[in-house]
């Protein structure tokens, strides 16, 4: 084994990697990429750097980068209406449009998502919008403030995964923001694990990665008996064993970000289940029209009165007019998270008061989601629809 590990690390590549550790320590703009970082809702974009490992960016992409650079160097905030932007709703028609210039390597279409290059949320960006100029930020948040400014166009975020459950982040920001769903993307994740050259996989002492990856692999890096310890994106995780030439340490992460920082990998496909799908939502400023020519899904947030049997009867007004409920997910009321009431035993019982994310089968165009939403609101005492879109078929 010391014969091999000594082989790898006189190997070609290993050589190619400590070049490039010792060009970036000494010129670390070289290997950079900027990415977007808003500080509140007002405040303009401050470009933040992160060190890549390869000199990957395209031509076309650091052409973007001085344009941002160019475009972001303003010191005072442009309200929208100001710059003769439009404000409505968008038709299907429109969607349709969007995909299309999204098509065409020349327009200006962008899609914000979170993460650095090389993340799963920017396979998906570009999945669903082709050719789109996909906008790296450091924060979910980030993304929102990103769309809701006229900074970019779409933003492409995950909200659950098949085998981690619900990003519950991503729930919350729908409820803090005004953005809209206007469609949905499902991926399938492979992940892998690289490491720099010259570790092999019993030198691993530590995983990084987000939680969600981290979730999605827990049994099989528990059978490799090492720690995992999670950062804010998988292909964030990849680009940090780089910049920090770990040496016991490995990611959580796809091929493709391997291959950007340059990074050997040890194993591939390690998540638990070979079905491993995240779901995304597509969001944009403006709500779509919806129709009844075509499937759409309808997804709502609410809360509900005091009572016992609330929620069921809550529920009961969707299968009672034959609305499929395809997803259910309780968050806690930020702002009032607990509710004390009378009649215990002690005199009083105390439980969270609770948001319900749900999703259904059915447009806000069919007669029978108005009906089911004026029926709901006799049990609720808040509903917002987060988005009415359609649900195209995706392959995975």
């Amino acid at each position: 084994m010391a014969a091999l590990s000594l082989q790898a690390g006189n190997s070609l590549l290993c050589q190619q990697q400590r070049l490039l550790w010792k060009i970036s320590s000494m010129d670390p703009s070289l290997y950079e990429r900027k990415l977007i970082k808003i500080h509140s809702r007002k405040s303009l974009i401050c470009c933040s750097r992160n060190a890549f490992a390869l000199d990957y960016i395209p031509e076309y992409k650091m052409k973007i980068a001085r344009e941002l650079e160019v475009m972001f160097g303003v010191e005072d905030y442009i309200p929208s209406k100001e710059l003769g932007l439009k404000f409505g709703h968008l038709s299907i028609t429109d969607l349709e449009t969007d995909l299309q210039n999204s098509l065409n390597p020349s327009s200006r279409f962008r899609v914000a998502y979170q993460g650095v290059e090389g993340t799963s949320s920017e396979s998906a960006a570009e999945k669903v919008y082709p050719n789109c100029e996909a906008i790296a930020c450091e924060q979910s948040e980030t993304a929102f403030n990103a769309v809701e400014n006229w900074l970019v166009d779409r933003a492409v975020l995950p909200i659950e995964n098949s085998l981690g459950g619900s990003i519950h982040q991503n729930h919350d920001l729908l409820l803090r923001h005004s953005l809209h769903i206007v469609g949905e993307v499902y991926l399938k994740l492979r992940h892998c694990l690289p490491a720099n050259y010259a570790v092999a996989l019993e030198d691993l002492r530590h995983v990084i990665s987000h939680p969600q990856a981290l979730a999605q692999c827990e049994n099989t890096l528990t059978k490799m008996g090492v720690i995992g310890e999670a950062v804010e994106d998988t292909a964030g995780a990849a680009q940090s064993i780089f910049a920090n030439k770990f040496q016991d340490a490995g990611a959580v992460a796809s091929s493709k970000a391997a291959q950007i920082y340059g990074l050997n990998i040890l194993a591939h496909k390690i998540q638990d289940d070979t079905i491993n799908v995240t779901r995304f939502f597509m969001l944009a400023r403006d709500p779509i029209v919806p129709s009844t020519d075509r499937p759409f899904k309808t997804s709502i947030v609410f809360s509900i009165k005091e009572g016992p049997g609330v929620l069921a009867n809550a529920l009961a007004v969707f299968s009672t007019r034959d609305i499929n409920l395809t997803k259910i997910e309780s968050r806690p009321l930020h702002k009032q998270p607990l509710l004390v009431t009378n009649g215990s035993v002690n005199g009083c019982t105390m439980y969270f008061d609770n948001l319900f994310y749900l999703d259904f089968e059915a447009s806000m165009a069919d007669q029978r989601s108005q009906n089911a939403l004026r029926h709901l609101e006799e049990f609720a005492k808040f509903i917002r629809v987060l988005g009415s879109y359609p649900t195209y078929a995706s392959s995975t």
